[in-house]
């Protein structure tokens, strides 16, 4: 089969429910090959999607945006206006992985969203600047006659699929290259790299979660890229140690974000230097510095804020990878700054999750913070105004009208600017321990041209 089509081996191969979102670089590899979204981002930009223009009024309250002239389901269907009002509508209602809710209806709380002489439009009760960006997380699903939410208006259509094992897709325009698609969920990264090898797969993707690091094999053509996932710690801002912002500095100068990433990711990783990553909107302007590790200062700062003797750190199995390992070598270089640490494990994931969700972390969490938009990591778990489903507490008077000022700002570079101060002064006040951002690799048969990674995880066919 691999010689008549690409086949491309991924973690995961699932057409998720009508308006449910997600973030895993598997699923969405297979959503923007059969579906659009509303709008597409590209590395801290938006560009047209399903919809192809906007307008607004002058404060960002009321916006117009016109639809792709032709749009076509993959039956036939035409995509029309209402389509697109009802995606959104579901989406704003649906959970995450975890059960919890996406936080997309308090984004669109109280606004009237209707479509009218085949446009949509979104009358929100506050400005929403960064509206655009929000809606590339947005997707139009139809299901087929089957119940298979399949239909879409993207460049491939479903032929074939066995739900969560494989899915065959065809051009929409047949002279598109490639014609045909196989996707196969392999859940192992290593067996992913197996089917490569063997010829059974043409691409592989994340084989960063191989078990021993492939080398770069010369019959293969290897590919990367660095990812918008922030791998962080909360740090418990409400009460205890982390309440005092000097402890909040001490322990980002403690860790070893490089010695992390050598140990437990062959060195494949960004620090990080603020809430988001150089991908996001606003971050290009802030124009940040590294941050060092220097236990010397770490010290002085802890002894400064008056640390407790032990302080609790929280970590799952997994989610980010390595979770427990990275949270063992957080507790050693602590130690090192005579912070005694005793680490409590959590195997239950979605129970974590909701764990963290109310603000239960003990004094430092290991989470990772997915969203590519900036707007959503301010307003979801930074701002102190908003006190969104992940804030820890964190209450900078100083950032709250920075924050809200970049909200409503309408001028698009104007707005990155003003993201870029909130960023520089959560650098100078951190409400988390910044880690890294993950690089992700794939690899394909040298045969294979025009296949590339995005800053999402997303893999890229002839993009």
């Amino acid at each position: 089969m691999a010689g008549t089509a690409l086949t491309i081996a991924l973690e995961r191969c699932e057409f998720l429910p009508i308006g449910r979102a997600t973030d895993d670089g598997s699923i969405l590899t297979l959503r923007n090959l059969v579906f659009e979204p509303l709008c597409r981002w590209r590395e801290g930009g938006v560009e047209p999607g399903l919809l192809t223009s906007w307008t607004h009024d002058e404060v960002g309250r009321a916006w117009r945006f016109a639809l792709r002239p032709g749009a076509m389901f993959h039956d036939g269907k035409p995509c029309v206006a209402e389509d697109i009002v009802a995606a959104i509508r579901a989406t704003m209602d649906e959970l995450d992985l975890f059960g919890m809710p996406w936080p997309y209806a308090r984004y669109l709380a109280g606004a009237r969203i209707e479509a009218s002489r085949g446009a949509v439009l979104i009358a929100a009760p506050e400005p929403l600047a960064d509206l655009p960006e929000v809606l590339t997380e947005f997707f139009v699903v139809r299901a087929a006659p089957d119940g298979a939410a399949v239909l879409g208006t993207g460049p491939y259509r479903v032929v074939a699929h066995e739900a969560r094992r494989v899915v065959e897709l065809a051009a929409v325009n047949p002279a598109h290259a490639p014609s045909r698609l196989i996707l196969r969920a392999i859940p192992n990264a290593d067996d992913r790299y197996a089917a490569l090898r063997s010829g059974e797969a043409d691409v592989a993707t994340n084989l960063e979660r191989m078990h021993v690091p492939a080398r770069a094999d010369d019959d293969l053509a290897w590919g990367q890229a660095a990812n918008t996932l922030s791998v962080m710690c909360y740090l418990n801002a409400a009460a205890g140690t982390f309440a005092a912002p000097a402890a909040r500095r001490a322990i980002n100068l403690a860790v070893d974000r490089r010695a992390i990433l050598d140990a437990l990711f062959g060195g494949l990783g960004l620090p990080a230097n603020t809430v988001v990553s150089p991908f996001h909107f606003g971050h290009r302007e802030a124009v940040l510095p590294s941050i060092p590790h220097d236990p010397i200062r770490a010290r002085a700062l802890f002894a400064e804020a008056g640390a407790a003797p032990e302080i609790l750190l929280r970590t799952p199995l997994h989610m980010p990878e390595h979770a427990p390992e990275i949270m063992r070598m957080v507790a050693e270089q602590l130690g090192r700054v005579g912070i005694a640490a005793r680490i409590e494990t959590e195997a239950d994931r979605p129970l974590y999750a909701r764990q963290v969700g109310e603000r239960r972390i003990g004094d430092v969490a290991m989470f990772d913070s997915s969203p590519h938009s900036t707007f959503r990591v301010l307003d979801d778990k930074i701002s102190s105004r908003v006190r969104g489903q992940w804030w820890q507490g964190h209450d900078d008077p100083a950032l709250e009208p920075m924050i809200l000022a970049a909200n409503r700002t309408m001028d698009d570079a104007a707005r990155a600017v003003a993201y870029a101060r909130c960023l520089r002064q959560l650098q100078m006040n951190p409400p988390w321990l910044y880690l890294f951002h993950p690089v992700l690799r794939f690899a394909a048969r040298k045969t294979v041209t025009g296949v590339s990674l995005d800053a999402i995880g997303m893999l890229r066919i002839g993009a």
